[in-house]
């Protein structure tokens, strides 16, 4: 009886009640279930292919069925498309040709992750990804190669969110200049280095930034030059994760910005601090602290302020950072460790 009522459902509401299966295998699976279903799961706007997902399947049909069911899908627009491949994809060379594919099919959100422990051979992202991508929105990148051509140009003229999880870059930092140069209206950057990334000064230049997340690799030696420079006049939730010694570079003023979590190893803290000094909610925990409070600084809008009293020298920075709050409202004492 159930099943019945289902089967009577208008042909967009089921679109919708299979768009919430797990996978891609799942919404073809339930097709033999009913006549008028057969070829219904071909304009789901939703794909996923995840090879862990099936203990049962092998490397072999689980590319067959990535190939077959791109070849047959019809929807004109896929609003969201997610690869999760380790161990059963039997090449991940293959991830090129189905990104390639579904690019070109106005997808809106797309998701590429790689499990780097089952996977030994990088996955490399063809530069086509770059120019045929026209309405993509949101992109998440995991543990990929980005392909770096100069004749063929980065262009994600919609992108608004962008996360670069254990990304290698083979043109350095150049290549990361130019990548980002090229999503005029990017709102959110959430990026998590990998030792192997190819940069050495990871440059953040993108004046419509709203939100950044930038976390180093762990062990990754931060001494032989910068490590972050920021240029985002826009923004207003910062992040910064880093304890292995780097830099970091403010460029331009935030006066929008909002929120600041600074957790960061750094030889010369001042600097970061007087780049931030329009925040009103701020969690630091910065090591060593020497030197850590510039003069001038004035956080006219702080109102909730969370200090790590991890080094010696805690109680003068909080003392100073009291003096020049005049509107502080909450004060927070954590013990954290690096």
């Amino acid at each position: 009886m159930q099943m019945d009522r289902i089967s009577h459902l208008p042909e967009h509401l089921l679109l919708r009640v299979f768009s919430f299966l797990p996978t891609t295998k799942d919404a073809v699976a339930k097709m033999v279930l009913s006549k008028r279903w057969q070829y219904l799961w071909t304009l789901v706007p939703r794909l996923v292919y995840d090879d862990g997902n099936n203990s049962n399947i092998t490397k072999e049909s689980f590319s067959r069925f990535v190939d077959r069911s791109l070849l047959l899908h019809e929807a004109p627009v896929l609003e969201y498309v997610r690869f999760k491949l380790g161990e059963k994809s039997s090449d991940v060379d293959n991830i090129g040709v189905w990104a390639r594919t579904v690019s070109r099919r106005h997808v809106r959100e797309l998701v590429i992750e790689i499990d780097r422990y089952s996977c030994t051979d990088p996955a490399i992202l063809p530069k086509s990804l770059y120019t045929v991508s026209g309405m993509l929105v949101k992109l998440k990148l995991d543990n990929v190669v980005l392909a770096d051509d100069v004749s063929s140009p980065v262009s994600f003229p919609s992108l608004k969110e962008l996360t670069l999880i254990s990304i290698e870059y083979p043109g350095g930092d150049e290549h990361v200049k130019r990548f980002l140069s090229n999503c005029p209206l990017l709102e959110n950057l959430y990026v998590d280095r990998c030792l192997e990334d190819n940069v050495t000064v990871f440059t953040v230049r993108v004046p419509s930034l709203k939100t950044l997340y930038m976390c180093d690799a762990p062990y990754k030696d931060g001494y032989g030059g910068e490590r972050f420079v920021i240029d985002a006049p826009s923004l207003e939730t910062l992040t910064i994760d880093d304890s292995a010694g780097g830099f970091c570079v403010f460029e331009n003023e935030m006066p929008n910005l909002v929120t600041a979590h600074i957790d960061f190893y750094y030889r010369h803290p001042g600097n970061i601090l007087s780049s931030i000094t329009p925040v009103r909610v701020l969690y630091l925990r910065l090591s060593p602290l020497e030197d850590a409070y510039s003069s001038g600084c004035v956080f006219h809008r702080l109102v909730d302020f969370t200090l790590c009293r991890c080094e010696r020298q805690w109680l003068n920075l909080l003392m100073c950072v009291l003096r020049d709050s005049p509107k502080l409202r909450t004060l927070k004492l954590v013990q954290v460790y690096f």
